[in-house]
C-alpha cells in the first residue's frame, strides 16, 4: 500500500485538527471490515452507530470537501443539490466495483435526477501501479467527457479480471467513446492525471480512509459497500437535515415568524 501523503491541497484549510482526525481516522478504518459483510446485513452495525453520533463541528468540516464546481469532470448532479456524496474508490477494488454496478445507479435515478443529490468521485488507488494507471486514464477519459462511460466501462462484471495494461485502457477508453484516443493517451500520461490523482489520494488519506470504497455524504462516513438501503437512508436523513437547516434560516430572517 502505498506511503501516506502527509501534506493537505493548498486550495483548502488543512483538516488534521485532533479530533477531527481521529474521528474520521476511526470511523473509515471500519472499512475493511464492513466491505466482506454480507450482502443484506443489518444497517444497525457499530460504524453505522458511530456514524450518527459524529460531532456536528467534525461532520461540517468534512462536508466542506464537496468542491461542487461546475466544471468537475468525475461528478454528477447539480451543483448545489443539498447532499453531496464523495466517493473514494479504485477500479482495482472488487468492492468498489459493487457499488458502481448495484447501488449507485438506483441512487442516480432516485436522488441525482430529481437534484437532491450530487456525486463526486475521487481517485483513490491503493493497489499497486494498474490502479494508478486505471486513475489517470479515468482522468483522462474526463478531460474528453467521457469519465462516466469510462466508470462503468471499467466496473462491468469481469472488467478487473482483464487488468489495466495500456491496450486494455485505451480499448477501455473506446467501449467509453472517448473520440481522440492519442490525446487520451497523454493525457493520461501528463503531469495534470498525476497531480489530479495525487491529490485525491492525499485528500483520502487525510480523513483517516485506508481502504476502499470510503464515502462522505454531506460530512457522514459510510464506510464500505454496504446495502443499497443503507445509502439511501444517508441520503434521505442529510436531505431532511439540509431542509430544516434552510426552514431555520428562513425562519430566522423573517420579521413575521
Amino acid at each position: 500500500m502505498p506511503t501516506p501523503h502527509r501534506t493537505w491541497s493548498t486550495t483548502r484549510k488543512p483538516l488534521f485538527l485532533g479530533l477531527a482526525v481521529a474521528l474520521a481516522a476511526g470511523l473509515l478504518g471500519l472499512v475493511s471490515y464492513l466491505a466482506t459483510a454480507p450482502d443484506g446485513a443489518a444497517s444497525d452495525t457499530p460504524a453505522t452507530r458511530a456514524t450518527e453520533g459524529t460531532d456536528p463541528d467534525v461532520r461540517r468540516e468534512l462536508a466542506e470537501l464537496a468542491r461542487r464546481d461546475a466544471g468537475d469532470k468525475l461528478a454528477l448532479g447539480r451543483t448545489d443539490a443539498p447532499v453531496v456524496l464523495i466517493e473514494y474508490a479504485d477500479f482495482q477494488c472488487g468492492y468498489c466495483g459493487k457499488f458502481a454496478r448495484d447501488t449507485e445507479p438506483e441512487l442516480i435515478k432516485r436522488y441525482v435526477e430529481d437534484g437532491t443529490l450530487r456525486i463526486e468521485w475521487r481517485n483513490f488507488p491503493i493497489f499497486g501501479e494498474a490502479s494508478e494507471a486505471a486513475a489517470r486514464a479515468a482522468w483522462a477519459a474526463g478531460r474528453q467527457d467521457r469519465f462516466w462511460a469510462f466508470h462503468r466501462a471499467a466496473y462491468a462484471e469481469d472488467a478487473k479480471e482483464k487488468g489495466f495494461g495500456k491496450a486494455r485502457l485505451r480499448t477501455l477508453a473506446g467501449q467509453a467513446g472517448v473520440k481522440d484516443l492519442d490525446r487520451f493517451a497523454r493525457d493520461s500520461a501528463s503531469p495534470a492525471a498525476a497531480e489530479a490523482v495525487r491529490a485525491d489520494r492525499e485528500q483520502a488519506y487525510g480523513i483517516g480512509a485506508t481502504s476502499t470504497p470510503s464515502f462522505l455524504i454531506n460530512g457522514r462516513p459510510v464506510a464500505g459497500a454496504q446495502p443499497t438501503a443503507v445509502f439511501t437512508q444517508a441520503v434521505e436523513e442529510a436531505a431532511a437535515e439540509a431542509a430544516n437547516v434552510g426552514s431555520a434560516g428562513n425562519d430566522a430572517g423573517d420579521p413575521a415568524k
